[in-house]
């Protein structure tokens, strides 16, 4: 694949015994890091775990660095405005030739297990799949998040048995790097399976650009969610359908305009 490693992804089946049986009228495509699990904890340890690191190597070198360990808040801004890492380490006080290895040091270390731990539900998200769920909606994940991380957290948090199906990769470090025709083509295959018989019966439902231009190569209104990684002013940019500030909210406005179809 021309433009991102060729990332060897596959599916996973998962199924629901609530849903065996039931006769589906639209799916929710859904991405995982932003809209169901917030990363933010772990991004920003793993940011000061790479400037101390680097710290440490520039020490052992006779080099003194001058430091400065953005906020959080500061930190999960810049993140969300899409600031590069690369900037992010410059304002930090990194200078050549510690910033690429600044860059290295967070890719190895982002999905080590106690990082991982970090992540968390975020705020409604139980309500929103089970209202989905409830209301006879199928739920499949699309994500970059490598397959066995998110089967660990769903089996981990009682959500697995709400998801019709996943599809995600095999690399760890997808996620991060955000690749957007990865996230395209994954969606791809698993519209070929949940989109018919009319793919105005769909929805993604994501933070990211590469879930809003997955959505829009595929021809599927798309709902860009201000709770991840991504700014409202970010994603203005990319003109998703709606934007929402969390799965709930927008879970809400399917469900509505289902019902305004409808009626």
């Amino acid at each position: 694949m021309k433009g991102y490693p060729a990332f060897d992804y596959q599916r996973q089946k998962w199924s629901s015994q609530q849903a065996s049986g039931c006769k589906y009228t639209m799916t929710v495509f859904c991405d995982f890091d932003g809209p169901i699990v917030d990363v933010s904890e772990r991004y920003y340890t793993t940011y000061q775990q790479g400037l101390k690191s680097i710290e440490a190597i520039a020490q052992s070198r006779g080099d003194r660095l001058d430091l400065f360990v953005l906020s959080q808040a500061q930190f999960w801004q810049m993140k969300r405005d899409r600031i590069p890492d690369a900037e992010i380490a410059s304002q930090s006080g990194l200078t050549e030739p510690y910033i690429p290895l600044f860059l290295q040091q967070v890719k190895e270390i982002v999905n080590q297990p106690d990082l991982l731990e970090k992540d968390t539900l975020q705020p409604g998200v139980r309500w929103a799949l089970a209202l989905l769920h409830t209301r006879g909606y199928r739920l499949v994940l699309v994500t970059l998040r490598h397959q066995s991380q998110v089967k660990e957290i769903l089996h981990n948090t009682g959500l697995a048995k709400l998801f019709t199906d996943i599809y995600g990769t095999r690399d760890r470090h997808a996620a991060y790097q955000n690749y957007a025709q990865l996230k395209t083509d994954l969606l791809a295959e698993a519209m070929a399976k949940y989109s018919q018989p009319d793919v105005s019966l769909c929805w993604m439902v994501g933070d990211t650009e590469a879930d809003i231009l997955a959505g829009q190569a595929l021809k599927i209104p798309t709902i860009g969610l201000t709770c991840g990684i991504r700014s409202a002013w970010y994603l203005q940019q990319f003109h998703p359908d709606k934007i929402k500030t969390d799965l709930l909210s927008a879970v809400q406005s399917i469900i509505g305009c289902a019902e305004l179809v409808s009626a």
